[in-house]
């Protein structure tokens, strides 16, 4: 059987350990605050760091598969390339074979190279929007200290 006084024991207490009836200062109650955000803002940045460091090894692994993909396709290309040359080798000479594969390879390298000029030039690495909210963000910023 429960008594009357039995029933405060399982109530909350505050950070300080006093009794529930009594009451902080504005001091404590600021302190108590402040160690609880900072707590939180911790415990929130452990958590990014275990977010990020999971997506990190997502990410290294996608790369790891992209390369063993080129690596396939280039070898791809490689024995198909010495399929075609030993395919004319059947109407011509294997050099004058030989010489046509290697030329349409030319080909599609320049096209290859023009196309990947043409990409970077296109680029614009000063970051317009960036840069424009930026300084709407700086000029807020004063007339906020206004």
């Amino acid at each position: 059987m429960s008594t009357a006084g039995d029933f405060g024991s399982g109530g909350a207490t505050s950070t300080s350990g006093s009794a529930s009836g009594e009451t902080r200062s504005l001091g404590q109650i600021v302190a108590d605050i402040s160690a609880d955000m900072s707590t939180l803002i911790r415990q929130e940045m452990d958590l990014a760091k275990t977010e990020m460091k999971q997506e990190v090894a997502k990410v290294g692994k996608g790369a790891g598969m992209f390369g063993g993909a080129g690596v396939a396709g280039f070898l791809t290309l490689f024995f198909v390339s010495l399929a075609v040359t030993y395919l004319l080798d059947n109407w011509m000479p294997v050099e004058l074979a030989a010489l046509i594969v290697a030329v349409l390879w030319g080909i599609v390298a320049a096209v290859l190279a023009l196309r990947g000029k043409k990409e970077i030039a296109e680029a614009n690495p000063q970051l317009p929007t960036t840069q424009q909210t930026l300084k709407e963000d700086a000029q807020w910023a004063k007339t906020l200290k206004n």
